[in-house]
């Protein structure tokens, strides 16, 4: 099965377009040997040894998030908590300073948004614009940082001056594996926290459950990635036939994925539909599989322990407070704007 989105993202992007530039260049649209170069340069960043070192920076952040609300008594979840806490993790590991960092949840959304099944003139604008903005930034960004040597705690340094089998990233390579990174860096974990915190709300006692017993904290992280996991398609071209659930698909066919489905799949979950914190064993696709298996699972893991665990221990009365907003996409499940509240917070 291919990954490589050439045939497809032409006549949707049109060939040239920064669009199509950037989704046929990325690392998540390309198959060998482009992916394995990226891959590899990219994997030495994002092992667990590597990312232990992370847990303090992340605890911090989480930390100064929730003192900056705690007086208040509410917050957006998404706009002040589960948005911030992977931008400032995916910016500090490719060094981008921290009073850049605002425009990148825009571009974000824009960009990602053009993958969506149908998209109209006015989206494709706004992700044309988002990817042309990112890489004149990211140019500057990377000019800045070819001056220093390599370092292996730093991520863009590793993009910048590794090697695999003697060859490095292209310029245009570069700029869009980076745009990939912060984009995938914090899409999946704002929506992780996003919908894992919604699900508690809305299955009170399995809220109460991992309030009791603080252990439940990872199962509870499986489950919200079970239940409403933020990547909800993926599609691949076929190179040969194969046949699947007893019919013959021919080569070039182009096979849509439904990952949401797979996680609510009866015959693997008993009662599927329902959160249940504790749910052992738990053998989700949220991360897919395979070469294309998400590089940042254990980050996104890190991240959405740390920061559900501290909100669940230390927000007491933890309540929805008015509408919330779903972002309105068949490929991502995540919500926009998610207004909670709480009644005492502990120390």
């Amino acid at each position: 099965m291919s990954s490589d989105k050439k045939a497809e993202f032409g006549p949707k992007f049109g060939v040239g377009t920064p669009l199509y530039r950037h989704h046929t260049t990325s690392l998540v649209f390309n198959d060998p040997p482009l992916h394995t170069r990226v891959r590899k340069l990219l994997a030495a960043a994002f092992t667990p040894r590597a990312l232990a070192s992370l847990q303090p920076r992340i605890a911090a952040v989480v930390d100064g998030l929730l003192a900056a609300h705690a007086e208040q008594g509410r917050m957006d979840l998404v706009e002040d908590f589960a948005f911030r806490l992977p931008v400032e993790v995916i910016c500090d590991m490719l060094g981008v300073p921290p009073g850049e960092r605002a425009p990148f949840r825009r571009y974000s959304l824009a960009i990602l948004g053009a993958l969506e099944p149908v998209v109209g003139p006015e989206r494709q604008a706004a992700g044309n614009a988002a990817v042309s903005e990112f890489s004149s930034y990211l140019d500057k960004l990377i000019a800045e940082r070819r001056k220093r040597p390599a370092d292996d705690r730093d991520v863009l340094g590793t993009l910048i001056h590794g090697e695999v089998d003697g060859e490095r990233l292209s310029h245009e390579e570069l700029v869009q594996n980076c745009i990939f990174l912060l984009n995938a860096g914090h899409e999946t974990t704002t929506n992780l926290i996003g919908n894992t915190v919604d699900a508690l709300l809305r299955f009170p006692d399995e809220l109460a459950r991992l309030k009791a017993d603080p252990n439940l904290i990872k199962s509870c992280i499986e489950e919200g990635l079970r239940f409403e996991s933020s990547n909800q398609l993926g599609n691949r071209r076929l190179t040969g036939d194969i046949e699947i659930g007893g019919e013959r698909l021919a080569a070039g066919t182009y096979v849509h994925i439904g990952i949401g489905a797979a996680n609510r799949d009866p015959a693997q979950f008993p009662d599927p539909d329902r959160f249940d914190a504790g749910r052992e064993p738990n053998r989700h696709f949220a991360f897919g599989s395979g070469v294309h298996m998400c590089l940042g699972a254990v980050l996104a893991r890190m991240e959405g322990t740390i920061a559900i665990g501290r909100l669940a221990s230390r927000l007491d009365g933890l309540a929805r407070d008015g509408a919330y907003e779903r972002g309105g996409r068949a490929r991502f499940r995540g919500l926009n704007k998610y207004p909670i509240a709480w009644t005492a917070v502990r120390a």
